[in-house]
């Protein structure tokens, strides 16, 4: 922290209010937001993502947003290379960096380090891509449980993104991801000693409540017009940005194969759903955090 002024990192489950947290911190201490949201990074997926506004991006600097093709993968390691610069920019111009989101990955990368897993050749990284969109979620798991079965024990069977991941880092080293993890870690970025860190656990009504509100005011926003330019680039099922919550839903009503009242209850039921998955890592991996209320700040 000696060449960093001081960070404030904000986690939370999605619609809990730390965006407009990080924006008002920013604004009192003249500092600058640094997003660690994994689809927030995505052009062109503005609206369902819940990307500060136009408005928002304008009253502070934010770095990182909408900075990656959605036909492009992304990763932690990624990420955390391009934190690592904006610490070193932040640190230059005499600002605190608030480093807001709710990927929790990335928050334990930048506060405990990464493995050093070595860069996969994008043949191999195609070559498994493929597979998963073509043989599917079973062949995938199978392929796994042969080739890696103490990753494929870790993993549960739906997690397609991850099975994908491990069968590439196997074929491209012959190590096991599990191995790989097992190597001690590059330092962190930044020393959670250092660090002011809060994570925003909401009551179960009160960010239901919120969900449901935000997913109206997006299809007021053009979502339904954001998810058919999705769909048009034809994004292979892989990708991270296809996946991103309330993608599927509406871009299936928009190609008109279901109702829209029933695409918008399925896109917020999904949102729920990943809001409590979100908390419950943020409940298990940050302990060490001061937990807040959001609606007692």
């Amino acid at each position: 922290m000696e060449t960093h002024p001081r960070a404030v990192l904000i986690a939370g489950p999605t619609a809990s209010g730390k965006s407009a947290l990080a924006l008002r911190l920013a604004r009192e201490c003249d500092g600058v937001v640094v997003n660690a949201d994994s689809m927030q990074v995505y052009d062109r997926l503005s609206i369902l993502t819940a990307r500060p506004s136009p408005e928002d991006l304008s009253a502070a600097p934010h770095r990182l947003y909408g900075h990656v093709d959605p036909r492009l993968p992304y990763s932690v390691a990624r990420w955390l290379a391009e934190v690592a610069v904006e610490l070193d920019r932040a640190a230059v111009e005499r600002r605190p960096a608030i480093i807001v989101g709710g990927t929790g990955l990335y928050f334990r990368a930048l506060t405990q380090g990464l493995s050093d897993i070595p860069a996969i050749p994008d043949a191999i990284r195609a070559r498994w891509r493929d597979f998963a969109a073509v043989a599917g979620p079973q062949a995938l798991a199978d392929e796994l449980a042969a080739r890696d079965p103490l990753m494929a024990a870790r993993l549960r069977p739906s997690d397609t993104q991850r099975q994908t991941r491990a069968l590439e880092v196997i074929d491209a080293t012959g190590r096991s991801l599990a191995d790989w993890q097992s190597v001690p870690k590059a330092p962190p970025l930044l020393d959670p000693a250092y660090c002011e860190r809060l994570v925003l656990m909401p009551e179960r009504a009160w960010l239901h409540g919120r969900i449901n509100r935000r997913f109206d005011a997006m299809l007021a926003l053009g979502a339904l017009d954001e998810a058919r330019a999705i769909d048009a680039l034809d994004l292979s099922a892989d990708l991270p940005a296809r996946r991103a919550i309330g993608v599927g839903p509406m871009i299936a009503a928009a190609r008109g194969d279901m109702p829209l009242d029933a695409a918008i209850e399925r896109a917020k039921a999904e949102t729920r759903q990943y809001a409590k998955r979100q908390m419950t890592w943020f409940r298990n991996q940050m302990t060490d955090w001061r937990a807040v209320d959001p609606a007692q700040i």
